[in-house]
């Protein structure tokens, strides 16, 4: 059984990993912020499903989507970027963060199957888990000035 703290961290340490190592970014976690819900934002999520089944997912502001896909890119200026290299960018931080926590925790599941990542662009995007799902996220600050939120809306498969 998975238990949501020790989950938390693994989300954490693998995100922090992924910003490292392929962004040159860094990443900390910062306390009761959030990226802005009002202004647009970009949502990647993948789904995977196994042992573990639910949903991982990167928020962040146009700026902060930006900032990640010059990094990824190994950019100077971010403003020569497109809107599709913006999406592209954080649908793949989506599949590497969720790569990275599978490779964490399969010693405990190890049959998880991992979808595609999938990007919306909008306002006041939320989550809305179904009965029996455990939600929990964590904002980090991802260079000096760019908030990013990593979430996981999750359950254990039954038989699990």
């Amino acid at each position: 059984m998975v238990i949501t703290s020790s989950l938390k961290g693994v989300l954490l340490d693998s995100a922090k990993e992924v910003f490292e190592s392929m962004v040159s970014m860094t990443l900390e976690e910062t306390e009761g912020q959030r990226p802005d819900p009002t202004g647009v934002t970009l949502l990647g999520t993948i789904t995977f499903a196994g042992n573990l089944e639910g949903c991982l997912g990167v928020c962040c502001d146009m700026a902060g989507a930006r900032a990640i896909a010059a990094g990824m890119l190994c950019m100077d200026s971010p403003d020569e970027l497109a809107d599709e290299d913006l999406a592209d960018a954080m649908g793949e931080i989506a599949n590497m963060v969720m790569g990275a926590v599978k490779t964490r925790i399969q010693d405990n599941y190890q049959s998880i199957l991992i979808s595609i990542p999938s990007v919306v662009q909008g306002r006041e995007l939320r989550r809305r888990p179904n009965d029996g799902m455990i939600q929990m996220a964590t904002t980090t600050r991802v260079g000096a000035e760019h908030l990013v939120e990593f979430s996981l809306v999750y359950r254990e498969a039954a038989g699990a």
